[in-house]
């Protein structure tokens, strides 16, 4: 699909978007100690070292935060409620990570809620590039992992008319009631997508809900 400009307001918008990719690595200002549990009751969050690992940098991570992020994912993002929380991760470089969780009233409404967001992640890269016609986006579903009530991982690559590519790799998974959302991203496309290692890390964040 051929990438067209409309103007500096949308391009500075699509702009917006893509920032929003790596806003985890821009919002941190210094690290933040890893916890291994966030307050008494509520899931386990992922530890830096459990993130993918990162050839020349240690992971860093801010606290566990009430509420949806400051910068919503690209994916799956608007589905996010007030009742969520989350955590940002971050590289001393290009690398960034997010992980989302939502714990429902009922086993019953996570499912619903967790199939709502496999499909806003499975039409990502189409939907991306209506919003934003000075985006190109491609994506690949990476398949269904055997955790718990199963976890879901899905692969977008996404560039710019200014010259912005970037790769994200988002994960769905579910515990009972319980949902969480994890993306990592830095620059580049497929090949540099770190796949087998963010299985790792997925089936560690489902496996930690509870």
């Amino acid at each position: 699909m051929n990438v067209r400009s409309r103007g500096t307001r949308r391009t500075r918008r699509a702009a917006a978007a893509l920032a929003a990719v790596a806003a985890g690595a821009a919002v941190a200002v210094a690290a933040v100690p890893a916890a291994a549990a966030s307050a008494s009751g509520t899931p386990r969050y992922l530890a830096p070292s459990e993130l993918p690992p990162h050839p020349t940098s240690p992971w860093y991570a801010g606290p566990v935060t009430a509420g949806q992020p400051e910068a919503l994912p690209a994916c799956g993002g608007e589905l996010l409620p007030s009742i969520a929380s989350h955590r940002s991760y971050w590289t001393d470089l290009d690398t960034n990570a997010l992980q989302v969780t939502v714990v429902e009233r009922s086993e019953k409404r996570a499912k619903k809620f967790a199939a709502l967001l496999r499909k806003d992640l499975a039409g990502c890269a189409e939907k991306l590039m209506q919003q934003y016609p000075d985006v190109t986006a491609a994506q690949k579903y990476y398949g269904r992992l055997n955790v718990e009530e199963g976890a879901y991982v899905y692969g977008v690559h996404t560039t710019a008319t200014w010259g912005a590519s970037d790769i994200n790799l988002y994960s769905v998974g579910r515990d009972g009631r319980t949902v969480t959302l994890v993306r990592w991203g830095q620059m580049g496309d497929f090949q540099h997508a770190q796949v087998d290692d963010f299985k790792n890390t997925t089936v560690t964040a489902v496996n930690k809900l509870y």
